[in-house]
């Protein structure tokens, strides 16, 4: 089987891709793109030989890099912030459903699942108290008795 130059850069393209996938490090998105564009200009005939191919490859990789990997990081960044996630959580109410010590966690009840808790007031709280969620420590929900 024989590949096509058009071929054998989308495979590029497609491999720089999973590769952003598995690194999350926002660079190989940007080499998948030009890989990718280069298989296409490749296909309708306007770079007819491998070193053409080779440097638009490099110069279409490295110029969104330069351009958009700031903004896309930026976008990114402000789409994950923390204290945005579970922000609708805080203000209701949840069952302790296994004792929360003063200073350790327990078990509440929310939305039909079992969450970690911990007191806002390092307090202890006995199951089947009624407590109000403040806010949340990555999956774990900080209350304070209601």
């Amino acid at each position: 089987m024989d590949l096509s130059l058009p071929q054998i850069w989308v495979i590029i393209g497609l491999l720089m891709l999973v590769a952003e996938l598995v690194s999350v490090a926002l660079v190989f998105v940007f080499f998948a793109v030009g890989g990718l564009i280069t298989a296409l200009l490749a296909a309708i005939g306007l770079l007819p030989s491998l070193e053409y191919q080779i440097m638009a490859f490099s110069l279409i990789s490295i110029l969104t890099l330069i351009i958009f990997r700031k903004n896309a990081k930026k976008l990114l960044e402000t789409r994950h912030d923390k204290q945005q996630e579970y922000k609708e959580f805080a203000g209701e109410t949840a069952m302790v459903i296994r004792d929360i010590p003063a200073s350790g966690e327990g078990k509440i009840y929310y939305r039909g699942a079992e969450w970690s808790a911990i007191s806002q007031n390092h307090a202890t709280i006995e199951a089947g108290s009624k407590v109000i969620i403040q806010r949340t420590e990555g999956i774990t929900l900080v209350v304070e008795e209601s």
